[in-house]
């Protein structure tokens, strides 16, 4: 399944790669391999892509619409683990959807007009800055499966819109690469771009030993991150909601919010590691 002539830069970063004609989920498929599997049969970068899945699943466990042949969904197996061999500890896993949002992020930025009009959004959605608004292209969805050999490994999946057209668009506010001009809309172009900036991204923070601020890569995501600055409202997964004003990411990558409601709070500055995250329009 190596040598599909048309994915040959996808196939050639991938350590195993899988192009399926059609699936219900890569992400599903891939774990289901991680967990009947050690790192001899599934290794690190193993890769599986469709361009119509039919049953995929976003954060939160929402449907991700997808028009058969109009959208790419790629799923990354990740084994985290430093140079000489050793896990990384549990405290940096939650790095992972930010890293594969830096990879995407710069990855599309290189096939847009205008590279600065990528931007990620906290914690997994790459956006693009278009005349009608700031609109999704790419969503990422990162799970952690235990492998046959009891091994925690990464699954890293994305959703990126590539040609659909306005009318093909699961919700307005999103948009594709045709839509915004990009100069590759194919599915080898955009994923081996992807893939090689996702390589680069965690070969770094491995090398690191799982640090993000000793590596740089905080600061890099920080860079790109368009969250920051802005007025959120944070919905939690207890049902709860927060507004504030988003500052930063602390050392594990939860986005830092100073607090202006609830009234009993205000000013109180909490760290976020898991919540639905809207960029409040200050009016």
């Amino acid at each position: 399944m190596n040598d599909v002539p048309e994915f040959a830069a996808s196939a050639a970063l991938a350590s195993v790669w899988r192009w399926m004609p059609h699936t219900g989920s890569t992400n599903e498929d891939l774990s289901v391999l991680a967990r009947a599997s050690d790192s001899a049969d599934a290794p690190d970068f193993t890769v599986f892509a469709t361009d119509d899945q039919r049953a995929g699943r976003g954060r939160l466990g929402r449907d991700w619409v997808n028009h058969a042949g109009g959208s790419l969904a790629a799923s990354v197996l990740i084994r985290p683990r430093t140079p000489s061999g050793r896990a990384l500890s549990p405290t940096s896993w939650g790095w992972y959807p930010l890293l594969a949002g830096l990879a995407m992020t710069r990855a599309l930025a290189g096939l847009l007009p205008r590279a600065q009009d990528a931007r990620l959004k906290w914690p997994n959605d790459v956006l693009i800055e278009t005349p009608d608004g700031t609109r999704k292209v790419c969503g990422i969805l990162c799970e952690l499966v235990t492998d046959a050999s009891g091994e925690v490994v990464v699954v890293v999946g994305s959703g990126i819109n590539l040609t659909l057209t306005r009318d093909e668009l699961p919700v307005e506010t999103a948009t594709s690469l045709h839509l915004v001009g990009a100069s590759a809309t194919d599915v080898d172009t955009v994923l081996s771009s992807y893939l090689a900036e996702l390589r680069r991204v965690t070969r770094v923070f491995e090398a690191a030993e799982g640090d993000a601020v000793a590596s740089g890569l905080r600061d890099d995501v920080i860079h790109e991150c368009d969250t920051l600055g802005r007025r959120v409202r944070v919905d939690l997964p207890d049902g709860s909601e927060l507004m504030g004003t988003a500052e930063s990411l602390d050392s594990e990558g939860q986005l830092v919010v100073a607090l202006d409601s609830p009234a009993n709070r205000a000013g109180e500055r909490i760290s976020v590691s898991s919540g639905d995250v809207t960029h409040v329009r200050v009016v």
